[in-house]
């Protein structure tokens, strides 16, 4: 299978007299094509709503765009839940799924009328005094079933390893705790095997919550009003590997609903989800230009981009693809090490990779960004932000978020004296 650019190099040669590369770097029409596909394949739950994972892709105009099409939005952080309310986003429009959470972000999601999911029953308590000794009259409890997780085509993940949700005992006494204090609806939610590039996952996943469900429903009588199968539908990375297909998993999940909860009288429950990755991943690039190639023991060609635009690679040893623009049709009879310039060895986004010929002055578009991309950038080297742009619908690209500067980067030091002296030096580059 070919994975290809949705810009051509064309349209980069004309976008970079405007956005200088590096940038990142989202096809509107994709998205929106693939958030309706997900609807969709849900459309027979009433209740559905896909709450994006903010953490994936956190820009307002993409956040906006999912909100359109019915998204809501899963937090995890203070400043996620504020990105959230900025684009309108309030009340059961809001999942915050945390950990080790701090006070105050109970405090806000309250505020804004989000759901609160427990990661750990001894956040209870903590909440409730937060809140002013009261608690919401709907809550969530993440699940967390230990061992290792695995269907038909084996080991998907350790749950048993992961500091993430409650034991089995702790979520029947949370349940129990919570409808002491007055709460009312509830709701489950579990992640257990992340970017699964199988149909089976979520209707595997599905099956084991519903039938937790109604367990839980008739030993706590707790009123379960949905169950949240969070993440871990992937996308693939690779050209050999076959996507997921959201249209069968929709049916898989229906399928395990009508089986274990329509006959226990559950068939009122809604499914939600927070796919990230899958909403998003495909539909996200970093645009970067060849500038220097290196002849030692291996073939380098080094870009002006680096790790700090895109850390999966040097992070996991993730597989990014990339095709050299113009040269899509041309053998791949080059053997390449794709480099940035850190002072870390890892900082590849390809090792040992057969491409086209790269010429100096090539742009490369490395595939499926949009999700964990941009957002987990940091700053090693004094290294700066790129830019963001969106290709719109209609063609047209919108800056959606400009590139950092200097400026930017010395910011929190504007209490120190050395202040001064920074800001004489920046004024020579603007």
């Amino acid at each position: 299978m070919m994975k290809k650019a949705f810009v051509t190099k064309q349209q980069v040669e004309e976008i970079v007299k405007k956005y200088p590369t590096p940038f990142h770097i989202y096809d509107e029409k994709g998205i929106i094509e693939n958030a309706r596909a997900v609807k969709k394949a849900f459309a027979w739950n009433k209740g559905f709503r896909e709450y994006f994972a903010v953490k994936a892709t956190p820009n307002p105009v993409i956040l906006d765009i999912l909100k359109k099409e019915g998204c809501g939005f899963d937090c995890s952080s203070l400043t996620e839940l504020m990105l959230s309310k900025a684009i309108g986003a309030s009340g059961d429009l809001i999942m915050f799924s945390s950990n080790d959470t701090p006070a105050e972000e109970f405090v806000y999601t309250d505020k804004l009328g989000g759901i609160i999911n427990f990661d750990d029953i001894t956040l209870i308590e903590y909440a409730k005094e937060a809140l002013g000794g009261r608690m919401p009259e709907t809550v969530s409890c993440r699940y967390n079933p230990g061992g290792v997780f695995q269907m038909s085509n084996g080991i998907m993940d350790n749950p048993g390893d992961s500091k993430y949700g409650m034991t089995k005992e702790q979520l029947f006494e949370s349940f129990r705790m919570l409808k002491d204090m007055g709460v009312k609806n509830f709701g489950i939610h579990a992640f257990l095997a992340s970017n699964t590039v199988t149909n089976e996952y979520y209707p595997t996943l599905a099956g084991q919550l519903f039938e937790l469900a109604v367990e839980l429903e008739k030993e706590t009588g707790a009123d379960i009003k949905f169950i949240n199968l969070s993440g871990g539908v992937g996308i693939p990375y690779t050209p050999d590997q076959k996507g997921n297909d959201i249209a069968e998993i929709g049916v898989g999940v229906k399928e395990q609903y009508e089986k274990i909860l329509t006959p226990n009288g559950m068939g009122d429950v809604a499914i939600y989800t927070e796919m990230g990755r899958f909403m998003l991943g495909p539909y996200g690039a970093l645009v970067t230009q060849a500038i220097h190639e290196k002849h030692i023991y291996k073939e380098y060609i080094g870009v002006d981009a680096c790790a700090v635009n895109l850390m999966r690679p040097a992070m996991y040893g993730s597989y990014h693809h990339i095709t050299v623009l113009g040269k899509e049709d041309a053998p791949c009879d080059h053997v390449y090490d794709v480099t940035g310039s850190l002072c870390e060895n890892n900082d590849k986004f390809a090792i040992d990779r057969e491409l086209p010929k790269i010429d100096m002055g090539d742009y490369l578009f490395i595939h499926d960004t949009g999700a964990h991309g941009f957002s987990m950038g940091y700053n090693y080297n004094g290294k700066l932000w790129s830019s963001e742009l969106l290709l719109k619908e209609d063609g047209s690209v919108e800056m959606i978020r400009r590139a950092e500067t200097p400026r930017d980067y010395f910011a929190t030091f504007d209490n120190l004296p050395v202040y001064a002296e920074l800001d004489s030096i920046m004024k020579e580059f603007e």
